[in-house]
């Protein structure tokens, strides 16, 4: 199931009765679920967190703007956070099995039906962003309600994405985009008397000012303190605990220190988890070494097919073309399996049901071991990258980073090696059971035998384009011959497969 989050904020935080109308329309829709809602009566304002497969995402966050319409009027609303509309952010972030781009068409098509069935012009922000002008939320959300209703009509760079140039009269217009997971975060500096210093502070770590790139953030008066109201936009480039040193750091030049911090709504678990080998100083730690991470990822049988298929299309290094070979490979040994399954046990085909037999034992063998080489060929792509960044500014260091270097291609490219030898033998378990298995199988057992031979040279590639990059490539021409020589191994035995199906068809 491909799942969205959707996070939107709404300019009412002192009318929990508003609140909870809201939060009930969203989660009235089929399949949704509510994560959390969070309200603030200083900066007057909710935001609710929720998860909605992605064909229910758009309705969700509809019913939610819709009741906003009707029980928000902004001509009477005030508080501490900027705000341009009733429903005044709209954001969908892609979660597991789902990518940017999807979040990008949801975001649009919310927009259209915003503008025409509520009557309520909409500026697309982010990764929607039509414009670059509009990709920064504090750009296009400049002079609040009040603002955008005097220039919708006339100024050009208020025109909006989607709805009349003109602000709805209590409901105002809305920011509807597509983005990264954002963490929202404050940190407090004790006393309002410390209000100057917040500000200043949040100048210096915000991202427009020159600070840090990824963050956003103002200085505000929050229940008689001063606070540093933070959106971290992107925390694998700026962690939540890199925000919050700077913070400290900037306070600690006026003579203030930080009281307490908090989150408002949701954070991964990952961005703890750096914070705290941060301040523990655990080298090399993994969240992978966390118990009950390990305990979900063995309940849950790895990760989903779609989780996959996402990760791939991320713009990340890892996994990439060698994780995929292996993945392929290891849907050719379960088909093989299949057949081998559905071959067994039949009076039919009593001659071969040992044969079948070690067929399926070693399809599953393979098949979780082709499974194992997805993650390993993605680690071993890491030990490449992290070798290539050692020190080499002392003739010793480059030389040991030379040796580590050679020592990380070398493990590369046997990695997809492992993959293509076990390709070549799926492909053999397919063409068993294209010439004995269950006729009724027969396309199932082509397929099988195709993938098998595709993820062997794809395999085949990963060897190739790493002994390449060997200063020494004599180093590693036996593995590029080897893997030659499973590539020509499964290709002939995909086009004996191809012949007993094209007979049986």
């Amino acid at each position: 199931m491909k799942l969205i989050e959707c996070v939107p904020n709404f300019s009412e935080g002192r009318r929990p009765e508003i609140v909870q109308e809201i939060r009930d329309a969203i989660a009235a829709v089929d399949g949704v679920i509510v994560l959390d809602v969070s309200s603030d009566e200083s900066h007057n304002r909710s935001v609710i967190t929720f998860v909605a497969p992605i064909e229910r995402a758009v309705d969700a966050a509809f019913a939610g703007v819709r009741v906003a319409r009707d029980r928000i009027d902004l001509t009477r609303h005030s508080g501490e956070h900027p705000r341009m509309g009733a429903a005044d952010v709209v954001p969908f972030v892609p979660l597991e099995g789902t990518t940017m781009d999807e979040c990008v068409l949801l975001a649009r098509r919310l927009g259209e039906r915003v503008a025409a069935e509520l009557e309520i012009p909409v500026y697309l922000y982010e990764r929607a962003a039509t414009r670059p002008s509009r990709e920064n939320l504090a750009d296009v959300r400049r002079g609040e309600f009040e603002g955008i209703r005097d220039e919708i009509a006339t100024h050009p760079d208020r025109e909006p994405d989607f709805g009349p140039r003109r602000v709805h009269p209590t409901a105002g217009a809305i920011a509807i985009g597509a983005r990264p997971f954002l963490v929202a975060y404050n940190v407090y500096l004790g006393d309002a008397r410390n209000l100057p210093v917040a500000k200043s502070v949040a100048k210096a770590v915000r991202g427009s000012s020159g600070g840090l790139r990824y963050v956003k953030a103002l200085g505000l008066e929050v229940d008689g303190q001063a606070q540093v109201s933070m959106n971290l936009v992107d925390i694998e480039k700026t962690p939540v605990h890199r925000a919050f040193d700077m913070v400290k750091m900037e306070a600690a030049a006026h003579g203030v220190a930080p009281t307490w911090s908090e989150i408002v709504g949701l954070i991964p678990e990952r961005a703890l988890f750096d914070a705290a080998a941060r301040h523990l100083q655990l080298a090399n730690f993994s969240p992978d070494q966390v118990l009950e991470r390990r305990l979900r990822a063995a309940l849950a049988g790895g990760p989903s097919l779609s989780g996959f298929v996402a990760s791939v299309a991320a713009a990340t290094p890892t996994p990439g073309g060698g994780s995929v070979a292996a993945h392929v490979g290891a849907l050719a040994a379960a088909l093989a399996q299949m057949v081998a399954g559905l071959t067994r046990g039949r009076k039919k085909y009593a001659d071969v049901d040992a044969e079948f037999r070690e067929v399926a034992e070693r399809a599953a063998a393979l098949g979780q071991r082709l499974t194992e080489l997805v993650t390993l060929d993605a680690d071993a792509y890491t030990a490449v990258s992290n070798a290539y960044k050692l020190p080499k500014e002392t003739p010793e260091q480059a030389a040991q980073r030379d040796a580590a270097i050679t020592a990380a291609l070398i493990g590369a490219s046997e990695v997809p090696l492992e993959t293509a030898r076990a390709c070549a033998e799926v492909a053999a378990l397919a063409l068993v059971a294209a010439t004995k298995g269950n006729k009724n199988a027969v396309s199932d057992a082509g397929v099988a035998a195709l993938l098998a031979e595709a993820a062997c040279r794809g395999a085949a590639y990963n060897v190739r384009i790493n002994v390449a990059a060997l200063p020494d490539r004599a180093r590693g021409r036996a593995l590029v011959e080897a893997a030659e020589a499973f590539v020509r191994e499964a290709a002939e035995r995909a086009r004996a497969v191809t012949a007993e199906v094209e007979k049986a068809l």
